[in-house]
């Protein structure tokens, strides 16, 4: 079995190399045109059809996403039989940054580790080899909605990279949601009848003081930051209804909780005292916190070596903040490496970055993902005890909270 896995991981690395040049022009089309969450129809149409044309059995819009889609290859066809390994892509992009988070190396990674491990195997993949294309990760949630969907049912192995500054074997990515607070008042005259009024823009500023206390005392990793997004319509009305989008991010996806319901809290008790009436909502899907599996991202980490990129632990205290991966890796081992392609003294979601996520560090890192991130999947497909153990782990970090 060492011998076919060696045979296979060597296979792997070879494949890559022959489609390098066709990878990095994917990587760079994605580039040059960027779709922001949901409206990624260029990025879709061309990963997905990459796949078809490479023998990938390919289904679009899935879990109700059209520009979601799910490529199958494999001995086990479409029952999941024996193991499954899915690749992960993201696509999307942020709003006038562009890939200034360097999802169109992800892309490309996958693809290229995706087609890497079907040729290897000359065709035959034994178990189940599964590509999924995510979109709306920066905003949206598109994994949300998969997960919810039970499109990573029967999955042993969720398995992406992740471009940034640091090269970390896992990323420590809390859980998040978007929160909405709205609080009614009463409208009057501030001059003519100001006993009449009942303010509700106060109210929510008095909600941003309340938050700013509480900030003082949370736990390492946790936050909440908002704005104001409906603050009255002119200076000569007292406003009737006032609203603020509040992010929330906990170092677990239980601080999360914890976070949300002190918010619901504070949001009731200044209602109370101001009298208004205050409603709390989520504003789409909740982002759960990254579960590494060590399992994995140690095998990942030993693959990546062979290219000359050597990865470490996070340095403590440090989050990067959020994914809806997370929402995949509390349900299935998964990993969500971080390779840099700019410097520690740079930052994701800048001009620099989205500048370096088309450049020569970046078409480096891109290829040593994509090898890597293909031999994990022949491990996980070849070797039962990879995927015992991943199991074990999941399970383990589970039942204490992690």
């Amino acid at each position: 079995m060492s011998q076919s896995l060696e045979s296979l991981h060597a296979r792997v690395r070879q494949e890559v190399a022959a489609r390098s040049d066709r990878l990095w022009d994917v990587s760079l089309a994605l580039h040059r045109e960027p779709e922001t969450a949901y409206e990624e129809h260029r990025a879709a149409g061309l990963l997905a059809g990459e796949l078809e044309r490479e023998g990938f059995e390919v289904e679009r819009g899935v879990a109700g996403q059209p520009t979601a889609f799910t490529a199958r290859t494999g001995s086990a066809g479409g029952t999941r039989e024996g193991a499954c390994a899915a690749l992960l892509m993201e696509y999307d992009a942020l709003p006038l940054l562009g890939h200034a988070c360097g999802h169109n190396l992800i892309a490309s990674a996958g693809l290229g580790a995706a087609l890497a491990v079907r040729a290897a195997f000359g065709g035959e993949v034994e178990g189940t080899l599964l590509a999924v294309g995510t979109p709306a990760e920066e905003r949206g949630g598109g994994k949300v909605a998969q997960v919810a969907a039970g499109l990573f049912e029967g999955v042993d192995a969720a398995l992406m990279f992740h471009p940034g500054v640091h090269d970390w074997a896992w990323a420590p990515l809390t859980a998040s949601a978007q929160v909405r607070v709205g609080f009614h008042g009463r409208a009057a005259h501030p001059t003519g009848s100001p006993t009449e009024g009942i303010d509700a823009l106060g109210a929510l500023i008095q909600l941003f003081n309340t938050l700013g206390v509480l900030s003082r005392r949370l736990p390492p990793g946790s936050h909440v930051h908002g704005i104001v997004t409906d603050g009255g319509r002119a200076t000569n009305i007292v406003p009737e209804y006032a609203e603020g989008l509040f992010g929330l991010r906990g170092g677990t996806t239980s601080a999360l909780e914890e976070l949300v319901e002190e918010l619901r809290s504070c949001a009731q008790g200044v209602a109370l005292a101001t009298r208004t009436r205050v409603e709390v909502s989520d504003v789409g899907g909740r982002y759960e916190h990254v579960r590494d599996n060590e399992v994995l991202s140690g095998l990942f980490a030993g693959h990546l070596d062979r290219a000359g990129i050597r990865l470490s632990e996070p340095a403590p205290g440090v989050y990067l903040g959020s994914s809806d991966f997370g929402n995949v890796s509390t349900r299935v081992p998964g990993i969500h490496p971080w390779i840099a392609v700019l410097g520690a003294d740079g930052s994701t979601h800048t001009p620099e970055f989205a500048e370096a996520a088309a450049g020569p560090r970046a078409r480096k890192v891109m290829l040593a993902a994509a090898e890597a991130l293909a031999c994990t999947a022949v491990d996980v497909l070849l070797r039962p005890d990879v995927r015992e153990r991943a199991w074990a782990s999941l399970k383990a970090k589970a039942a204490s909270g992690r």
